[in-house]
């Protein structure tokens, strides 16, 4: 017998060695009443088991081991047999009736495989003390009724399963190759025709005929295989899937049925989403029952984008794609405040959502709507990710734009900017009230701290480039300077009407309301504390109140206009 894999699981085994008999009896039953639970398409944390056996929790640190349920049922299958053979009593002195393998075989009517077989599906077995002095597996009456009420369809099934004579096995090919030939039944029709007038049970005949093409495999009996099909081939097939290779050509190259291969494209896809790892930024908002009906329900415009026509923003962007880049980038969408807050939502929930429907993903069934659907939410959040990306490029150019100077190569460090604002993206927590700029700069700072001082330099003609896109960019901004001009006055004008002396000084000097131009200057909270005689925190309580005011007051443009 193999030992138990889990060395957490085999620790626990060999401490019970010095606990006390009539403990470790109450603690063989607790695993056995566990072996009856764990479904194996799910995982376990030690903890979880060790208090099922026990009845007590792990002292000091939490061990994280997580096993998988089949793994476990495997353990908990030799930690039974080996924790009994400690305790094993004379099956005489039990007060029901315990059977051997080859006992309980003869009164179930089956083989002692499918005895062995049952043990891994739930059947129990202990080590008893039998008559000729040495310890063997032996069932209890109790346990085996149990499993017997419980497993009717698997018990009854295996009774109708026969030992067949070469002859009957002859009988059996013949007819199926006769009707693979003459037919266009499926597998399936065939071996249950073949059952239905024979008498045999229909997994007798499909073992049969598999064993037989296995030692044939130059003449199969069927057009197509089994539905067996090895690791290898599977991965190739969703390989070719994911290539745009479509399905019928798939049946073809395989020479496998449509459903065959949708099951195997199906399966993969479902193990993948699995391993996925999503992560998202968790607000109570999500847990409200109606959070879908108000988070998603108004559509959303996402933005042609514009990256894409000569690079995705991830990439590394090439020396010599450096002037289109920047060209591109004129036309790269801007987001608002209130438009950001929008996406951040939306991108956070949709991945929320991907996480919770995953759940429901099960292995021995997959379900096509549940993977769309999965598939479908981290689609959309994609779709956000990009446009938010996008948004923020200008300023990872604009960044880099002053670290060329230091001797970095303007290209890499386009790139590593990029790469840092997708990990800001990850990581913003848009919950906090902050703009998105400040955690992108921070993260993009970091970035080029780790390649400042490298060898190259940005070239006098790529320097021009960016010199004139930045003009443009510039001249853009400009030429809208007098309707911004008039709207800033026309903001000054609600404050004053709005506010009371102290709040307007407060707000008009923090946010540079005061000048004209490019002479507009904003004061800092200490400089601004200093000129009235109050502290920084009381500066900053009155400037939150009169910004409450002012919310009530202004459009979500005009609020912009002043906070962003």
């Amino acid at each position: 017998m193999r030992r138990v894999k889990s060395q957490n699981l085999a620790q626990l085994l060999m401490q019970l060695r010095f606990t006390p008999e009539k403990k470790r009896r109450k603690q063989l039953e607790a695993a056995e009443k566990l072996f009856g639970i764990i479904d194996k398409d799910k995982e376990y944390p030690f903890e979880f088991v060790h208090f099922g056996i026990t009845g007590f929790h792990i002292k000091g640190e939490v061990n994280a081991e997580l096993i998988k349920g089949g793994d476990l049922l495997d353990d908990l299958w030799i930690f039974i047999s080996k924790l009994s053979s400690q305790l094993a009593l004379p099956a005489s002195e039990q007060k029901e009736k315990v059977y051997t393998i080859e006992e309980l075989a003869a009164q179930l009517n089956v083989s002692t495989k499918t005895i062995n077989r049952w043990r891994k599906q739930g059947l129990i077995a202990r080590k008893f003390v039998f008559h000729d002095g040495g310890k063997h597996l032996g069932f209890l009456q109790s346990t085996v009724e149990k499993f017997v009420n419980t497993n009717q369809h698997l018990v009854s099934g295996a009774r109708d399963f026969k030992r067949l004579t070469n002859k009957q096995k002859q009988q059996i090919i013949k007819q199926a190759k006769e009707l693979a030939t003459k037919t266009s039944l499926s597998r399936y029709q065939i071996i249950s025709q073949i059952a239905s007038k024979t008498g045999t049970a229909h997994e007798t005949i499909r073992y049969t005929l598999l064993r037989y093409e296995k030692s044939r495999p130059d003449g199969p009996i069927f057009k197509k295989p089994s539905f067996l099909i090895d690791a290898a081939k599977a991965g190739e097939i969703y390989k070719l899937y994911k290539q745009k290779v479509k399905v019928p050509e798939l049946m073809k190259r395989f020479n496998r049925s449509k459903s065959s291969i949708y099951r195997i494209i199906n399966l993969r896809r479902a193990i993948a989403l699995q391993a996925r790892k999503i992560e998202f930024i968790i607000s109570d908002e999500f847990l409200a029952d109606d959070a879908t009906k108000r988070i998603l329900a108004e559509p959303i415009d996402l933005e042609h984008s514009v990256t894409s026509k000569i690079i995705e923003p991830f990439e590394l962007v090439g020396e010599h794609l450096v002037p289109e880049y920047l060209q591109i980038l004129k036309d790269a969408p801007i987001l608002n405040r209130e438009r950001e807050v929008e996406l951040f939502r939306r991108y956070n929930y949709l991945k929320y959502l991907a996480w919770k429907t995953r759940s429901g993903i099960k292995l021995s069934r997959v379900s096509s709507r549940l993977l769309e659907e999965i598939e479908g939410y981290l689609a959309q959040a994609e779709e956000i990710r990009r446009i938010i990306i996008e948004a923020n490029l200008r300023l990872v150019v604009s960044t880099a734009s002053k670290h060329a100077a230091t001797g970095a190569s303007f290209s890499e460090l386009v790139s590593k900017g990029n790469y840092a604002l997708i990990q800001a993206v990850e990581q913003f927590d848009y919950t906090k009230g902050l703009r998105f700029s400040k955690r992108a700069s921070l993260n993009i700072a970091k970035e080029y701290a780790k390649v400042s001082g490298k060898d190259t330099e940005l070239s006098r003609k790529k320097a021009a480039s960016l010199a004139s896109i930045q003009r443009d960019l510039r001249t853009a901004a400009a030429a809208d300077i007098g309707t911004v001009e008039r709207a800033r006055k026309s903001l000054t004008n609600v404050i004053k009407e709005e506010l009371n002396q102290r709040e307007q000084y407060i707000i008009l000097n923090h946010f540079g309301l005061v000048g004209t131009g490019v002479k507009r200057q904003r004061k800092t909270l200490n400089q601004i504390g200093d000129y009235l005689g109050l502290s920084k925190e009381r500066i900053r309580q009155i400037e939150l109140i009169a910004l409450q005011k002012l919310r009530q007051c202004l459009s979500s443009e005009e609020f912009e206009l002043l906070t962003g």
